[in-house]
């Protein structure tokens, strides 16, 4: 796209692109669905003059997020019959993955993107494009053919929402990192006390298997004590050829899992506010999950 005339519909497209996967991906949480819908936006925007469209930018938000909101009931029917916990498709860039980092930039963490789930589609819409992008109530209600007092309704009622479930921290990436690295170490190694040293109390494990690879069962597992042993009672067990490697996933330092060469497992922890235990474990080991993870 990068050899196209400045000022083609194609080269628009282009310079827009970035902006479009983040806003349609933290709406959907799926990367081949987020590839749907911009190609449909493609489309739509091919079959336009670009010089009669004062404002590009919006026009193409406008598309890609109406059509993403199109998508959501697709991948709800889909989701009624997913087996066990659905998480996010994960994005992983490596640290000098400069390109990527960019795209992923506007990423929110995996445990956000699950809170995210809760939401109604307009919700969740609204609350991406004002909370993460700093869009004005009136730039939405204009993309969602809404008023703009329905609009402030949406974003507070998200905002609530979200609030009470997972108030707004900032861990240290550095804090980030070595707690990963201390909470892999213990798992993998089937370390008990370790374990229950860092995990929180009120600690949940989500697994995504898809039905199509090992997860921990049909529904997240609550409990320090229960995440503990079953973390040790997976590991009891060495699998040949493990590699662990540190990455970015959504924007966070966290591990991804590799088995003889393959991708085996990508592993987010969520921490407490103070940085000092593991609140939460969101593990994506569904293989069509992991397609991109290389």
């Amino acid at each position: 796209m990068s050899d196209a005339p400045p000022n083609s519909a194609t080269q628009v497209f282009a310079d827009h692109r970035e902006l479009l996967f983040s806003i349609v991906y933290n709406m959907l949480g799926s990367v081949a669905d987020t590839e749907d819908v911009l190609q449909e936006a493609w489309l739509s925007w091919a079959s336009r003059d670009p010089a009669q469209i004062e404002n590009p930018r919006a026009y193409l938000v406008r598309i890609a997020v109406n059509q993403a909101l199109a998508r959501q009931t697709v991948l709800s029917r889909r989701r009624e019959t997913y087996f066990g916990p659905w998480l996010p498709e994960p994005l992983v860039t490596s640290d000098d993955d400069a390109a990527g980092e960019a795209l992923r930039s506007e990423s929110v963490s995996m445990a956000l993107l699950v809170v995210l789930e809760t939401l109604t589609p307009l919700e969740r819409a609204v609350f991406i494009l004002h909370e993460v992008f700093g869009y004005a109530h009136t730039e939405i209600a204009d993309m969602l053919g809404r008023n703009p007092s329905a609009v402030r309704q949406l974003a507070h009622r998200a905002r609530e929402h979200v609030q009470a479930r997972r108030p707004r921290y900032q861990v240290d990436p550095g804090t980030q990192r070595r707690v990963t690295e201390r909470f892999v170490a213990a798992a993998f190694g089937g370390d008990l006390d370790a374990l229950l040293e860092i995990l929180a109390p009120e600690v949940t494990l989500w697994t995504d298997g898809g039905g199509k690879a090992v997860a921990a069962g049909p529904r997240p597992i609550h409990g320090r004590d229960k995440v503990a042993r079953l973390l040790v009672a997976r590991t009891a067990r060495p699998l040949e050829g493990l590699d662990i490697q540190y990455r970015r996933i959504n924007g966070e330092p966290s591990a991804v899992v590799f088995v003889a060469n393959s991708p085996f497992a990508v592993l987010v922890v969520d921490l407490t506010p103070d940085g000092e235990s593991v609140r939460g474990i969101y593990t994506v080991t569904n293989p069509d999950k992991l397609a991109r993870v290389h």
